[in-house]
């Protein structure tokens, strides 16, 4: 590895634990084997440069999970139950509220574990832990209720409730990503509140995945699906000099279906796609009803390809239609992270690539427990730039022959 990693002004605030919950297991075992590495990295670098020695409590061990259980009584009660000392630690819980696929019993019926249940379960860690830690931050990738963000009429804002919640027990940090609406921190003024975006990982998995790319104006487009991801379509197309449009859709306000107002049509704004490659970018693949007629409509426009970028795929509505509109020729790939659950099918579907965020989560994880700035990992303007300026010099030397070596 290299010294990039090395925190050589800066000690950690306390010794670093991962509180992994079910839901969220497999990706924080990826990060906690990054952050292994990492501090393996900097003791043997400050050493080597005879200026500092690590070994000290806690900072270069094997596996920084803690050793936590959430079990349940017949009746469907639970409880936290953490079996190691976390006296004077820096703790970092780690919930995917999305994860349908865990179950307990419920009076000898099987319940698959629901948000709710899993933000509760994240309570239960959190107060086993809370008054021995030196401190307490979430990890929440896909924020609890992220979605029910304002009020509309006599409505709960569920996410301002859960934000303040966490806070008054004491968590001093709330790490998430691509929030629906960032916004909902000020609920929490008092509180850290995190807000990381992946778009430095889509770019990286886009250029690994389609060795033939052009990114310019005359080749190259952004889209945005609707007004609200406006701002993630705007910051990817400069970072890429390329033009970017958007959609905004048609509702009809007299009707609700399921919970919503229906879609009667997607209308496009901006400057031709037609023999482009277009990126839609947006936050999240819910049912996936809106995406789909999005890269529908760009195809009718005659882009020449249509790639999605989504930081969650939840696919709510299952992955049929997905598969039809990929048979049609409706789009080319999807691109989702591993930031939430993904079920075995979705992963051996062809037109499915992963954009991997568990390096950047250690990453994170490793700057808060030093107390180091994060304004470049908040912005990685710079790493995108550099990114591709490295694909378009090889795409120069070699024809768009790309090689797996990005960093």
């Amino acid at each position: 590895m290299s010294s990039k990693f090395v925190f050589e002004d800066s000690l950690p605030v306390a010794p670093l634990k991962i509180a992994a919950l079910e839901s969220c297991r497999p990706l924080a075992e990826q990060v906690n084997g990054y952050i292994v590495g990492f501090r393996k990295n900097d003791t043997e670098e400050l050493l080597k440069a005879r200026k500092a020695d690590l070994h000290y409590r806690g900072y270069d061990v094997e596996s920084y999970l803690l050793d936590l259980e959430c079990p349940r009584f017949g009746s469907g009660e639970a409880k936290g139950v953490i079996r190691e000392s976390v006296r004077g630690t820096d703790i970092f819980a780690m919930v995917d509220i999305t994860n349908y696929s865990l179950t307990y019993k419920l009076n000898g019926m099987t319940n698959h574990m629901s948000p709710d249940d899993h933000f509760q379960d994240l309570k239960r860690i959190i107060a086993a832990s809370i008054s021995t830690a030196h401190r307490v931050n979430v990890i929440m990738p896909f924020l609890y209720e992220g979605r029910q963000h304002k009020r509309n009429k006599r409505e709960s804002l569920d996410c301002a409730m859960a934000l303040e919640e966490l806070s008054n027990m004491g968590v001093k940090n709330i790490i998430t990503f691509d929030a629906h609406d960032p916004r909902v921190q000020n609920a929490i003024p008092l509180c850290g509140f995190d807000n990381f975006l992946p778009t430095y990982q889509f770019v990286k998995a886009l250029f690994l995945h389609d060795s033939t790319l052009k990114i310019n104006k005359d080749s190259f487009m952004v889209i945005s699906p609707d007004e609200g991801a406006m701002h993630r379509a705007v910051y990817l197309a400069n970072n890429l000099s390329v033009d970017m449009g958007m959609f905004y859709k048609r509702r009809d306000y007299s009707q609700v279906v399921d919970g919503r107002n229906p879609i009667v049509a997607h209308e496009f704004l901006g400057t031709s796609v037609e023999g482009k490659t277009v990126l839609v970018i947006d936050d999240m693949i819910s049912s996936g009803e809106s995406i789909l007629d999005t890269a529908k409509a760009l195809k009718e426009r005659k882009a020449a390809k249509v790639a999605i970028c989504c930081t969650f795929g939840l696919f709510t509505d299952g992955l049929e239609k997905f598969d039809d509109y990929y048979a049609r020729g409706y789009f080319d790939y999807v691109i989702t992270t591993n930031l939430n659950y993904r079920p075995e099918s979705l992963l051996k579907r062809p037109w499915y690539q992963e954009a991997d965020m568990s390096k950047y989560l250690a990453a994170i994880i490793n700057s808060f427990n030093h107390d180091a700035s994060m304004n470049a990992t908040l912005s990685p303007t710079a790493k995108i730039q550099k990114l591709v300026r490295r694909y378009q010099e090889q795409a120069r030397d070699d024809g768009y022959e790309y090689y797996q070596t990005l960093g």
